[in-house]
């Protein structure tokens, strides 16, 4: 399963950044963030209605479910199960606002309404941060610095809004004749998206839709909703006109296959799992949609044994430790040059056990819990196959107890010894797992990291530039990053190939995904 995280501002250490910021803040000013007094979001505790057309009404069926925290595996609220009559309500409500007025907004309209939103953004950017954390787990250092990258996201968003152009262009058509391209809003978007940061998660489809004109409906994770919800009632409150923005909550294979394969919507944009993705691309085949698809990762984390290991040790770890490891992009194979493999796995063994596990509402924590009981067991499974397969457990991989008990918590976890054909190494196990796979040559880890289905992202970890230039280009992904993991801007953006997905989010290219061309030809006789 992917990400949006997708959108990961964590870097190096067991410290936030500041967005933007090259380096880590220190320990001392994460401990006086995180120890800000915050308190219960209000948006808790009751059922929670779909937003179709302006208006929050409950799904068809009159069913809901229970949403839980992971913590501590509490209620926190009821979410109404959509199903397809709801997905058939919000994309004939959406295809409504596309051919209404909304239609007819100027690209500075549709910017002043995205500078409004990351107004509301910041002035609610506590209570947001602390539902997220409610909601799905992560540590409020983590959330918080959500808040402040997807503020980037809308301005970054906001400043698209003029990407729907004419132009003209030359040709050798004979005659007086003007050819015109016109760049022009697609129509009704699908966003499904996933658990692992829905807050910013959402922002893939939210930010192109209103820079372009188009509509949505968003299909948020099952498992992880209320922050997407609480902040509809934001944009609400910022202008965004009734169905341009609609959400379905509800089961993925009710109201998100539904959604795939309806004949109403012209794009899907979806981040989960591969097995998932496949479905989606035969679904969208009815109407021919347009996909965005990012799906799995096993990414290839690579440490030459002239890294500066002071910084690729926590480097590497939070590159698939941060958000418990739920994110796509983790670096969760971890090829480590074979002379310092040793000393490596022991500095990795000791920062492991220095990382604090636990509610991400207390401070100081660093890993909160995975998503539900389901994920913890699927992570536990896993642990116990590399275990039987034959790796070395050099730290974790026990579930936490005692205080922590009701909540899905484990222990983050290092497995040594990995060989590249074990189960560990090739199947995505999305939990704080790493292995530590050695190697000895450029070319021979070269082959390992691309030995795989997935082509997310990759690491590598070295002083020298000409080692750094081969392997950034050798790795078969759509994102590297060297000495450093898991830095990704709006304005630049990230994307994957194989059996990672395609098509790209961030940058003008994203924008211009959610646009479609025409061209004019005019006869000047």
């Amino acid at each position: 399963m992917a990400t949006a995280g997708t959108a990961s501002i964590d870097l190096f250490v067991d410290r936030p950044r500041q967005p933007g910021s090259a380096f880590p803040l220190n320990r001392k000013t994460m401990q006086t963030s995180a120890a800000t007094v915050h308190e219960r979001p209000a948006f808790l505790g009751s059922t929670k209605q779909l937003l179709i057309g302006g208006q929050w009404v409950p799904a068809a069926s009159g069913e809901a479910f229970d949403t839980f925290n992971p913590a501590d595996g509490t209620v926190i609220g009821r979410l109404a199960r959509g199903g397809p009559v709801d997905i058939d309500r919000a994309v004939a409500a959406a295809r409504a606002a596309f051919e209404g007025p909304w239609s007819r907004w100027k690209p500075i309209e549709r910017q002043r309404l995205l500078l409004r939103i990351n107004d509301l953004l910041l002035a609610h950017a506590e209570e947001l941060a602390v539902l997220e954390t409610m909601d799905m787990g992560a540590p409020l250092s983590r959330t918080r610095s959500t808040v402040q990258w997807i503020s980037q996201t809308i301005l970054h968003f906001a400043s698209c809004t003029g990407a729907a152009t004419t132009t003209t262009s030359s040709h050798s058509l004979p005659g007086e004749v003007m050819a015109l391209t016109h760049k022009t809003p697609l129509g009704v978007v699908g966003g499904i998206i996933p658990w692992n940061g829905p807050l910013g998660g959402q922002w893939w489809i939210l930010g192109p839709t209103l820079a372009t004109g188009c509509t949505c409906v968003l299909k948020p994770a099952e498992d992880a909703s209320l922050s997407v919800l609480r902040f509809a009632e934001i944009m609400a409150q910022a202008g965004v006109p009734d169905g341009v923005m609609n959400i379905v909550t509800g089961y993925g294979s009710e109201a998100g296959s539904a959604l795939a394969a309806h004949p109403g919507v012209d794009k899907i944009s979806f981040t989960g799992s591969t097995e998932t993705g496949r479905k989606i691309v035969a679904a969208s085949a009815g109407n021919l949609k347009r996909l965005q698809l990012e799906l799995g990762g096993k990414s290839p984390d690579i440490v030459f044994a002239d890294a500066d290991l002071d910084i690729a040790v926590p480097g590497a770890a939070m590159g698939v430790f941060s958000n418990s490891g739920q994110i796509c992009y983790s670096g969760t194979r971890l090829f480590v040059q074979r002379r310092v493999q040793e000393e490596f796995v022991e500095r990795l063994r000791h920062f492991s056990a220095g990382l604090k596990v636990g509610n991400g509402l207390q401070p100081d924590v660093d890993l909160g819990p995975l998503i539900s009981a389901r994920q913890l067991d699927r992570v536990m499974g896993y642990v116990k196959i590399g275990s039987e397969e034959g790796a070395v457990l050099a730290a974790g991989g026990a579930r936490l107890g005692n205080e922590l008990a009701n909540g899905y918590f484990v222990e983050p976890t290092v497995f040594s010894d990995v060989a590249n054909t074990m189960a560990i190494a090739r199947e995505e196990i999305f939990g704080p797992v790493i292995s530590v796979i050695p190697f000895d040559t450029v070319d021979e880890v070269l082959k390992m990291a691309n030995d795989s289905e997935f082509g997310l992202a990759g690491g590598v970890w070295t002083r020298d530039l000409s080692t750094a230039h081969r392997v950034s280009q050798g790795i078969r992904s759509g994102t590297v990053w060297v000495n450093c993991y898991g830095m990704v801007d709006p304005t630049v953006g990230f994307g994957g190939c194989k059996a990672s997905g395609y098509g790209w989010k961030g940058s003008t290219e994203h924008v211009e995904s959610f646009l479609q061309r025409k061209a004019v030809y005019i006869n000047l006789n």
